[in-house]
């Protein structure tokens, strides 16, 4: 494992997670109460002793670089380390990153240094659990050029992805783009016996899905890059490789999911709030890291919290309800509020109790007020909503709309970050 790099793709403008991308990157997103998004990848890669990793960024970085300078320090005899690359001005080029293959070539020099003989190429967007050792060995098995990571899916299922066609002994021989066609996905079919000889279930799965994970021998990426003007991996280089080299796939059969839209965000977070989570944060094995902060317990006093996650520092008011929800680090709940089906993010700080919080009126207390009734939702960072307010998916007049601070998307109700709701606020009605 020495002699691997990691790069982790920290992803375009999200526009597909607005407003949660407005003020941040991706990968920064926070994620089950207290991590982020990119503590995942990261969290793999330690787990699997890849020790040097550079995360490729562009878009509303600082607080990943903020994020990662904090928590992801090795000691001065380690030679680890994880580092940003973020898209910058050279001799060699003035533009912005124009896709993932355009990203790691405008940094292919870090792939030159000595001492590397495999790039994984990850992305700071999923939540999953994987020992990357395995991945190497069936790569070097296979004498492969390239290994890609694939996850088996139903027929429904494969038509959300990019699908791999294999021979029997697991190489790479064609990929088709989402293939919605009765025809299409016969092509591409995975005979169940064989995915059942490599010691995984079908389950009626026969169809092996991209998970976007590549594991590429180092010269060939470089010449790839360095040989052609391919902007994306998988439009582009991945399609190009397997023609021309050895594509292993390298199965994977547990939780992964590809957090890339609101309400599969919103759907992931409710998950790990279950009773039978379907991902374990604290696995003794491969446990995922993130940022040690100093915070008090969290408080509650007289409420009912049921099927729920609460993070650090937090304080619950007097007969409030918190039912299947994931609430964050210093979140403050008032008196009398009912919360069903909501994902808190909690706040970055304590405000001064002497001090007026910026933006909010008179009857706006920090976090949330005083019988507030919230269903269906996401509240970003540091949002003050008033007294009494309402904010309840089944009242959104439609599945996307705006009105100001409070958007609906998908079907889920997202209060942007820094927002300051007024009491009494409800949905208008049409």
């Amino acid at each position: 494992m020495n002699d691997v790099v990691c790069l982790i793709l920290g992803g375009g403008k999200g526009t597909r997670l607005l407003p949660l991308t407005e003020f941040r990157s991706k990968p920064a997103v926070p994620l089950g109460g207290k991590y982020r998004l990119i503590d995942v990848p990261i969290s793999n890669c330690i787990n699997s002793q890849i020790h040097r990793m550079y995360v490729l960024t562009q878009f509303n970085s600082v607080s990943l670089h903020r994020h990662i300078r904090q928590t992801y320090n090795f000691d001065l005899f380690h030679k680890g380390f994880v580092e940003i690359l973020a898209a910058q001005q050279t001799l060699d080029g003035s533009n912005w990153y124009q896709g993932t293959a355009d990203a790691v070539r405008k940094q292919v020099r870090f792939l030159k240094q000595y001492g590397i003989r495999y790039v994984l190429i990850l992305s700071g967007d999923q939540l999953y659990r994987m020992n990357f050792r395995e991945m190497l060995a069936t790569h070097q098995a296979a004498k492969a050029d390239v290994t890609i990571s694939t996850v088996p899916v139903s027929a429904e299922q494969a038509r959300g992805f990019g699908i791999m066609q294999l021979n029997d002994s697991g190489r790479v021989t064609g990929f088709v783009e989402k293939p919605a066609s009765p025809d299409a996905l016969a092509q591409v079919r995975t005979p169940a016996a064989w995915i059942q000889e490599q010691g995984i279930e079908p389950r009626g799965r026969e169809y092996l899905a991209s998970m976007g994970i590549y594991l590429w021998n180092r010269d060939l990426l470089v010449d790839l890059l360095e040989s052609t003007d391919h902007e994306d991996f998988g439009r582009d280089i991945f399609p190009m490789a397997i023609s021309q080299h050895r594509v292993q796939t390298h199965l994977f059969d547990d939780y992964w999911e590809d957090i890339g839209t609101i309400r599969a965000f919103y759907d992931a977070n409710l998950a790990l709030a279950g009773t039978n989570p379907p991902f374990h944060f604290a696995d003794q094995a491969a446990p995922i890291f993130t940022r040690p902060r100093f915070l008090p317990s969290t408080r509650v006093n007289g409420c009912m919290v049921r099927g729920s996650l609460l993070a650090d520092g937090c304080q619950i008011g007097n007969s409030t309800v918190v039912e299947r929800c994931v609430v964050g680090m210093r979140s403050h709940i008032g008196n009398s509020a009912i919360l069903r089906n909501t994902v808190v993010m909690g706040a970055d700080y304590y405000p001064e109790p002497s001090q007026p919080i910026p933006g909010a009126g008179q009857n706006t207390s920090w976090g949330i007020g005083d019988g507030a009734i919230i269903d269906g939702a996401l509240i970003d960072k540091n949002v003050c909503i008033g007294r009494n307010a309402r904010i309840l998916a089944s009242d959104a007049p439609s599945p996307n709309c705006d009105f100001g601070d409070v958007q609906v998307r998908d079907g889920v109700v997202v209060v942007r970050k820094d927002a300051r709701i007024p009491a009494n606020w409800s949905f208008p009605v049409s």
